[in-house]
């Protein structure tokens, strides 16, 4: 009995040692960042560049893998259910906050399976019409919107623009007639070819039609101005701060990856995200990156929670259903 305690002790002293020396150590192989969206995306050229910069700090590859299907779900459950060791990485966006009162049955729990690591950027939403609408400042759009329902594209059930426009509807008391593509470009080609009426687009992505005149800018869900739309009026200064929306991405691990690994991932795209060539990079198409006080897994946890109260209460409040 003696022998067995003493044997019993010392596997116990190995196994508490071998979980900080893992963590220490990480990482040993290639890291696999999975995205929920094809490739070209704004999400997918997040992880891209984050891959990079993150093999060029971790001294091991790091790969990105583009997981799309079942409104994010799909790719989200892979990473819900994967190893909690650091090497299988999710990069999400705002969606992922929805999802929960989106869909009545998911094979994961969001809060419970998924740990925030870092928010990692952000930028606002802009509102454009096609260019034959009559309304040419965002009250006049209000006014126009509040008179008759306006064809408003989103880039599928529950995406970002669907919750966008819906929160615009119920807090302005505009009517929408809701159509969704199969994600952004579609819809901007019927916005260019007048078949649809307004559609939320990242700034970043309309600048150059919304310049040569081939659409119409209304309201950035900022309080700031972008910089490549500096004539475009934003939507809390005309109806409050509900409407400001920002488009975030952030980074998350399985539920159980150990606090040294997750710290270190964490600290990782801290120094990533404080270097002044990926600041400038995203300024330069409109997209910020989280303040510093804002980068720890403390702030990450408390805004993720955040989020997702306020987007499902939009979903439930809206009565939004989505079918995987």
């Amino acid at each position: 009995m003696k022998r067995l305690v003493t044997l019993a002790a010392v596997a116990l002293g190995f196994a508490i040692f071998a979980g900080p020396a893992t963590a220490q150590q990480y990482p040993t192989k290639n890291i696999t960042l999975i995205v929920p969206y094809p490739a070209g995306g704004p999400t997918d050229q997040t992880a891209r560049l984050l891959a990079q910069e993150m093999s060029d700090k971790l001294k091991q590859s790091v790969i990105v893998e583009n997981v799309s299907g079942g409104g994010t779900t799909i790719a989200t459950n892979r990473v819900a259910r994967a190893a909690p060791d650091g090497y299988t990485v999710l990069i999400h966006n705002l969606q992922i906050s929805a999802n929960p009162a989106l869909y009545k049955s998911l094979p994961f729990d969001t809060e419970k399976d998924l740990k925030p690591v870092i928010f990692i950027n952000n930028n606002p939403l802009v509102l454009v019409g096609r260019k034959g609408l009559p309304a040419n400042t965002l009250p006049e759009l209000m006014a126009l919107m509040k008179k008759q329902s306006l064809r408003t594209a989103t880039p599928g059930v529950g995406s970002t623009g669907h919750l966008a426009s819906s929160l615009l509807a119920q807090e302005a008391g505009v009517k929408i007639d809701l159509i969704p593509y199969r994600g952004a470009a579609p819809a901007l080609q019927d916005i260019l070819g007048e078949h649809v009426d307004v559609f939320f687009a990242t700034p970043q992505s309309v600048a150059q039609q919304v310049a040569s005149g081939t659409m119409k800018a209304y309201g950035l869900t900022s309080k700031d101005k972008a910089s490549e739309l500096p004539n475009v009026e934003s939507f809390v200064s005309v109806l409050g701060p509900k409407l400001q929306i920002l488009y975030w991405h952030a980074m998350f691990v399985p539920t159980g990856t150990p606090d040294a690994i997750v710290n270190k991932l964490n600290a990782t795209m801290q120094e990533i995200l404080n270097d002044p060539k990926i600041v400038k990079t995203w300024a330069a198409t409109g997209v910020s990156v989280y303040p510093k006080d804002q980068q720890t897994t403390a702030a990450a946890a408390q805004l993720f929670k955040s989020e997702m109260d306020r987007w499902g209460q939009v979903v439930r409040d809206n009565k939004i259903e989505g079918q995987l």
